[in-house]
């Protein structure tokens, strides 16, 4: 059988919503989700992967807050800061899988499962300053914005350690 070998999954999938839109709120959008899957993983593991995720697509003002989720506990929502807007904007929900959830699959004891699903337009909202969500999309969409957006890649490996997190708590505590 070889063993448990941990695991990184994500993924971009277009999410359909019930929703009224308005500035922040889309009935259609895209959702970035990813789970890991290794030994005595924590919390403070799952924040500081989030971070990290925001920290490297320039995003550091973000926050937590405990939700419910059926499948995840603990379970937080994540928000974003918008400048612009001046308030704070709900990018995704977290957690970590229930041990019930994880039984069905055969992992040995100590594997903890952390996960999360980001709202990929909201990202783009505070990343680019763009104060309704509905710009994104349409008739009205400014298109030359596109051409003088810069690419974005990522050369090195992303580092998920503890590092990032005393830098966030240390540009958090310089803010207030």
């Amino acid at each position: 059988e070889g063993g448990f070998v941990p695991k990184k999954y994500f993924s971009i999938d277009r999410v359909f919503r019930n929703e009224s839109m308005d500035a922040t709120h889309l009935c259609e959008f895209h959702q970035v989700e990813g789970l890991v899957a290794d030994y005595n993983l924590t919390l403070g593991d799952l924040i500081g992967v989030i971070k990290t995720f925001f920290v490297k697509i320039g995003i550091s003002r973000v926050r937590f807050k405990p939700a419910y989720n059926p499948y995840t506990e603990p379970s937080m929502e994540i928000f974003g800061y918008h400048p612009d807007l001046g308030k704070w904007c709900e990018l995704g929900n977290s957690g970590m899988f229930r041990p019930e959830m994880l039984r069905p699959m055969g992992l040995p004891e100590g594997v903890r499962v952390v996960a999360f699903g980001l709202g990929l337009e909201r990202q783009v909202m505070i990343k680019y300053r763009i104060k309704n969500i509905r710009d994104l999309f349409g008739h009205k969409i400014d298109l030359m914005s596109t051409r003088r957006a810069p690419m974005v890649r990522y050369h090195q490996p992303v580092d998920f350690g503890e590092r990032v997190l005393a830098e966030d708590e240390e540009e958090d505590a310089a803010a207030h």
